[in-house]
């Protein structure tokens, strides 16, 4: 294993000495010097440097310019300061300019090694990531684009050929696929990626306010018009303008696109003059806009003038293989955002998220995903969190794993035999909790606890069902 470098600036001989002793005796190794010049020459011809330690005040060249000229040149490499008794708050001050750590005076030559290694520790692990988070990039895709199926593979490819040239994209795919993130992925790997990407609904923004939002106004052109205001078009000048379900675009506003595309010029409602923009476009849509044209719905000179590149995004139901890592995704993020311990998703989910055809697709599963994280108080996604449109789902593939979920679900009970597959899933459900009522002896805590559910859920159920209890005194008793 290579052993990490530390680079020490200490301008007193007897300190860097005992530095440098405290540190290779832990296995680093050490470049030392009095001269921080010589030493940041060193930074500079040498390189393979983990760490840099300081001194604060030093002659000729104090800590805080070392600090400076090192994070000018490597922002990532880490810089702890040494300090003497009483410059503390210059120590301070120096973190809050890009320093990661400092000792005061007299130096704990075990906390002196403590903090060196969590330090290099820590640059190493980012490292890591950083080159893990490339490789993954290079192989499967894009950054916020989570697919490794071969559809996706072949998108992202296509991606990668269309995005630094200048041609016009038509993205075409159903709802909550992601075409959003399609179109800003082109943008970020463009020559444009420096500009702006601004994205539009045309099916969000009324009719009679869509002109001005995409063109703009001049002062007085309509009631209300108290300024002139520039449109989208001129917002995105030099960057990418995205225009989400174009197939919504009304005939009139499709004309005046078209006149956008070829002259390169708009003009502000009101106004007169010609504004020259320099503008990708990108669009979207859901519907089948060659059956839009052949209904003169959408203007076919305009069809071919946005589709020079057409991409495709797969439905959910054709990227199966996508799911598992896309519900792991999605779990890590809103674990973190809700705040809650849940760090895995049971099988028995896995199976009903792949057996699920997904209508809504990716922002379908991410609200399902999100719903049972809201709802679990555990440690793992459960079939008990999974709502009932998929609770039918959970035992129509087979078992992934022989052994029992750790927790019981709603179907834990006694399976139902084959014949009962075709009732309805509320049927299921009461079986289920009649017959785990029976297993118990009556006792509703012990069957709440066995399904999964609340002890209030429970009575809610058993009051539906119109179960009557005479047993209840004992079970009170035994609680």
């Amino acid at each position: 294993m290579t052993r990490s470098t530390i680079l020490i600036l200490e301008d007193e001989a007897e300190n860097l000495r005992s530095l440098t002793r405290a540190l290779e005796k832990v296995g680093f190794r050490v470049a030392g010097y009095q001269d921080p010049v010589q030493g940041l020459r060193y930074l500079q011809e040498q390189g393979g440097v983990d760490l840099v330690l300081t001194d604060l005040r030093m002659p000729g060249m104090d800590g805080m310019e070392v600090l400076k000229r090192v994070k000018h040149t490597e922002p990532t490499l880490p810089v702890l300061l040494i300090t003497a008794f009483g410059s503390v708050e210059s120590a301070v001050e120096a973190m809050k300019v890009g320093a990661d750590d400092y000792l005061a005076k007299p130096v704990d030559l075990y906390e002196l090694r403590r903090r060196v290694q969590a330090l290099v520790e820590r640059r190493r692990l980012s490292v890591e990531v950083d080159e893990l988070k490339a490789r993954l990039d290079e192989r499967f895709g894009f950054e916020n684009i989570v697919g490794s199926s071969p559809p996706m593979r072949e998108l992202f490819d296509q991606i990668r050929m269309v995005a630094p040239t200048r041609a016009t994209v038509l993205i075409r795919g159903e709802s909550g696929t992601g075409k959003e993130l399609i179109a800003n992925a082109i943008h970020q790997h463009s020559d444009r990626k420096r500009g702006r990407f601004l994205p539009i609904n045309c099916a969000a923004i009324p009719a009679t306010l869509m002109e001005s939002e995409l063109f703009g106004h001049e002062k007085g052109s309509f009631t209300g018009a108290d300024r002139a205001h520039p449109g989208k078009f001129e917002q995105a000048h030099g960057g990418t303008l995205f225009l989400d379900e174009i197939g919504e675009l009304s005939l009139d506003l499709q004309a005046k696109l078209l006149r956008v595309l070829e002259e390169k010029t708009v003009t502000r409602v009101g106004g007169t003059q010609g504004i020259p923009v320099d503008v990708r476009i990108l669009t979207a849509t859901n519907r089948d806009l060659h059956r839009l044209a052949g209904e003169g719905r959408f203007r076919e000179d305009l069809l071919y003038r946005l589709k020079v590149v057409e991409l495709r995004i797969p439905p959910l139901r054709e990227r199966g293989e996508d799911i598992p890592r896309l519900a792991h995704t999605f779990v890590a993020q809103l674990a973190r955002e809700y705040g809650k311990p849940i760090t895995g998703i049971s099988p028995e989910v896995l199976q009903a998220l792949a057996a699920f055809p997904w209508p809504g697709n990716v922002r379908e599963l991410k609200n399902v995903i999100e719903r049972m994280v809201i709802f679990c108080h555990d440690t793992e996604l459960r079939e008990s969190h999974l709502p009932p449109e998929l609770r039918s789902h959970a035992g129509s593939l087979p078992a992934a794993s022989p052994e029992p979920p750790a927790g019981p679900a709603l179907s834990a009970g006694p399976r139902p035999p084959a014949a009962r597959d075709v009732q309805p899933l509320d049927a299921l459900e009461r079986d289920a909790i009649l017959e785990t009522l029976k297993k118990t002896g009556g006792n509703k805590t012990q069957t709440a606890r066995l399904l999964g559910i609340g002890l209030r859920t429970l009575h809610r159920k058993l009051k539906i069902y119109r179960y009557d209890d005479p047993e209840s005194d004992q079970e009170r008793s035994s609680v």
